[in-house]
This record gives C-alpha cells, structure tokens and sequence, in this order.
C-alpha cells in the first residue's frame, strides 16, 4: 500500500490515486476512469444502464461488466423499440444464452422495461429529458441511518422517489438502491472520492454539461 491508500482511495501502480473500488481489477479501472460519472443523455445508454443495474442485483458489479457485451448482442443493443417487441420466443433464446444471466424474472423485466421507456418518449421527448429531472441538488442529505461525511449513501430521497415513479408507471427491477447507483454511474451526482484523481474531471464536466429539456 502507498501512502496515500485509505478505506476509500488507493493509488494504483500507475501513480494514479482513484477510489479503493475502481482501482483493481483492470476492468474496474478502466469503468472507473472512462464511464463512471461521466454525464450520459443517449436514451440507449441510460436503457441499458437501467437494465444492467437490475441484472446486478444479488451479485458482483465486475460480473455484469464482464458480460456486458454479451448483453449487448442479445439485446439488441438496447434499443428499447426493438426490445419491447421481443417475444416469448426471445425470452427462450435468451434463457439459453450462456453470455448472460440466465434469470427470467430479470428478463422479463426488460422486455417490460423497454414498453415503458417509449411510454416515457411519448410523454417526455426523450428517456433523457424524464431521467434528467431527477437530478438531486447538491447538498441532498442521503436517506440512510448514517450521514458521516465520509460516507457515500447507497439511497437517497431522490432515488427513493424516482424508484417509486418508475413503479408507479410500471417499471419492474429497479428499486432505490438500484437507482442511486444508476445515477452515480451516469453523472447525475459526482460521488468520486474527494482525492480521486477523476473527482475534478468530473466536476468540470457536469458544469459544462446541458441538461436535456422536454
């Protein structure tokens, strides 16, 4: 361990100082310094993000992120209009493909899912311009029993309110631990570690960034 190594920060052997959980393994660093924060308004991309987040649930991020591709040819790219058209024979191929997780529940939820997001185009323009809405400010106290500083929340009143939406209107696998997650991974908050060498990166990014409007 380097000096500057913590709970929550690790300088890996590049020099660079990151949070602890982006720095190992080589897949995580790259997630971590590429994606993770970085401001997302493509519909596809916030799809795919959504239903990867609920394909997570119950086991490691690194896994899904590994399969990643596989989940990308087998559902079409996340195009939602191609994927609310798939049918039980769909769910049967995708029952048998080895590159993904193999649960029916969460592939089911997706194809569901998919409906609901062009339910959310009709109504909003974009999946961007609803999902954008629920950016929390930026003193946002999180809803855990737990407010140190140093920690950063799992769920939040934002994300709370926005799985209860998203219930409401349907949406399936996407409680509020799942969506805090999904928005630290697609910039609708900046949770790097201050001293996380993509902290500032980020922060500068976000103050740059235009918000999709309805």
């Amino acid at each position: 361990m380097s000096d500057s190594d913590d709970e929550y920060l690790h300088t890996s052997s590049d020099g660079m100082t990151r949070c602890s959980w982006g720095s190992d393994p080589a897949d995580y660093r790259r997630y971590h310094d590429e994606e993770w924060g970085r401001p997302v308004t493509n519909d596809f991309r916030l799809f795919e993000k959504i239903c990867l987040e609920g394909f997570q649930s119950g086991l490691s991020w690194l896994t899904i992120l590994r399969k990643r591709e596989n989940f990308r040819k087998a559902f079409a790219g996340f195009a939602f209009d191609k994927v609310a058209g798939f049918d039980e024979e769909d769910v049967s191929r995708l029952l048998h493909d080895k590159g993904i997780i193999r649960h029916r529940g969460k592939i089911e939820a997706t194809i569901n899912n998919a409906g609901r997001a062009l339910e959310l185009v009709n109504e909003f323009g974009s999946l961007a311009a609803y999902i954008w809405e629920w950016e929390p400010g930026s003193t946002e106290p999180h809803a855990g029993k737990d407010d140190r500083e140093h920690l950063i929340p799992s769920v939040t009143k934002t994300s709370l309110a926005l799985s209860k939406d998203l219930k409401k209107r349907g949406w399936k696998f996407f409680g509020p631990t799942t969506a805090y997650a999904f928005m630290q991974a697609m910039g609708m908050v900046n949770d790097h570690r201050e001293g996380c060498a993509m902290r500032d990166e980020i922060e500068l990014l976000r103050s740059k960034f235009v918000r999709p409007q309805k």
